[in-house]
């Protein structure tokens, strides 16, 4: 600790702030799985529920090179539904993160209308929920996940 009563001050301010932080940090972090895991889960419920729909959806507008488009629709639609639980679980989560930030990338480069003027909205989206999955990877899935409780428990039994 420092004698400077200027830095005593402004540790006695903050200090609360930063206890503050350290309890919604991971807090933040579990709503921004639970967000996009909820954006591409619903997805890909909508997607199997009309699967008709998806299977031309795949075949006309999302042009997916050299495969087949009933392949790509099960492929798309089996990562937009088991991606996103182990996101919102936070299991296997970077890894996890980063297919699921690699399949949103795909998905806005392979649907042309996203980079038409009146696209541009859905775009927008995608980039928002790239930069929550970047973060996420770059930072980590935070405390309240099943690999943090996973760690601890192995931990634990590894001590005792």
């Amino acid at each position: 600790m420092t004698t400077n009563p200027f830095f005593r001050l402004v540790t006695v301010i903050t200090r609360p702030f930063f206890k503050l932080l350290d309890w919604i940090t991971p807090l933040a972090a579990l709503l921004a799985r639970c967000w996009v895991g909820y954006v591409f889960l619903k997805s890909g419920l909508l997607k199997l529920d009309h699967w008709d729909s998806t299977v031309m959806l795949f075949a006309y507008e999302f042009h997916v090179p050299l495969i087949p488009a009933e392949i790509a629709a099960v492929i798309g639609t089996a990562a937009e539904i088991i991606l996103p639980l182990f996101v919102i679980l936070g299991l296997g989560s970077r890894l996890m993160v980063a297919l699921l930030f690699l399949f949103n990338l795909v998905a806005a480069i392979s649907y042309p209308h996203l980079w038409t003027p009146d696209g541009l909205d859905g775009l927008i989206q995608h980039v928002n929920w790239g930069a929550i999955l970047l973060l996420l990877m770059c930072f980590g899935t935070g405390k309240w996940s099943l690999d943090q409780l996973l760690i601890m428990l192995f931990n634990r039994k590894a001590n005792s």
